[in-house]
């Protein structure tokens, strides 16, 4: 038998679950890379990959899919390199421009260095009814045929656009980010959000709890409609993540992931494990 002190270490490491968040921006004022003219960027935020490494170290977080901040607009650059630099740490979502026609070649190109899907976000207003436009379907068919994740930042009003997508490309992995941000005082909204389970192929962020909720941390008002999502989804199709640093003036990094390591306790432990690492490894594939 191993000596006390090993099987405690032992036993402090299985205590320890594996988590992979599903959802991070990374920026850096390197004149390298320029922000888009107009961009509302923190400056007194460090944002950089080396700092996220840190927090991740810290708070016993594995792996992190890192989505691409709209400071850039279309340039995946800090990202790409980014993802050369740890790749053994991060997996990359790209942003593309929906209204340019070259959009799915662009895509095809940011896959073959590197990233794992893309990230549209079609707003509540005529400015976002691009969604519903004719450079759409050959978006979706190159993902569909490079087999990467549609992630869609999209409020809840958006979903039956989306869902006419999704009947046309029913073997697309489609990421809903956020729970659609329904707001807890909206059930039909969040109907809209609860019908897509009817999908196999449709997951759903359950993040941005600290902006739905209407509490202090840990958000006690918001796990009602968590716990809706958890019943129609299952917890194999359900993935959490920080948004750091956009969740800062709201919580910490470190209070980010205990909000999903420590609260879901409603939940079996299996599928807290899944809702951990379990979901985000078959969409993100870290192989780990």
């Amino acid at each position: 038998m191993p000596p006390a002190d090993v099987r405690e270490q032992r036993d402090e490491v299985r205590a320890k679950p594996l988590l992979i968040d599903a959802h991070v921006h990374v920026w850096t004022s390197d004149p390298r890379y320029p922000f888009a003219a107009g961009a509302n960027v923190p400056r007194d935020v460090d944002a950089s990959a080396e700092r996220l490494l840190q927090l991740m170290a810290a708070n016993g977080v594995s792996r992190t899919v890192l989505i691409q901040v709209i400071h850039y607009k279309w340039d995946n650059s800090y990202l790409a390199d980014v993802l050369k630099r740890y790749p053994q740490h991060f997996h990359g979502v790209a942003r593309v421009n929906p209204t340019d026609p070259a959009a799915p070649d662009h895509l095809s190109q940011l896959t073959a260095q590197g990233f794992r899907g893309v990230r549209l976000s079609p707003t509540e207003g005529a400015e976002g009814d691009w969604i519903n436009g004719p450079l759409m379907p050959p978006l979706w068919s190159r993902c569909d045929q490079l087999k990467v994740p549609m992630t869609l930042l999209a409020p809840a009003t958006r979903l039956p656009d989306i869902t006419r997508l999704i009947d046309r490309y029913p073997d697309l992995t489609v990421v809903i980010d956020h729970m659609a941000d329904t707001p807890l005082d909206e059930p039909q909204q969040l109907q809209s959000l609860l019908e897509l389970a009817r999908y196999p192929k449709v997951y759903v962020k359950i993040s941005h709890l600290w902006s739905l909720s209407k509490q202090v941390y840990p958000f006690a008002d918001s796990f009602v409609m968590l716990k809706k999502v958890y019943d129609a989804f299952g917890a194999q199709r359900l993935i959490w993540g920080t948004d750091h640093p956009v969740c800062l003036p709201h919580v910490s990094y470190g209070q980010a992931v205990a909000l999903y390591r420590d609260y879901l306790d409603f939940m079996p432990a299996a599928d807290r494990e899944e809702i951990w690492h379990g979901t985000v490894q078959r969409v993100w594939q870290f192989g780990i």
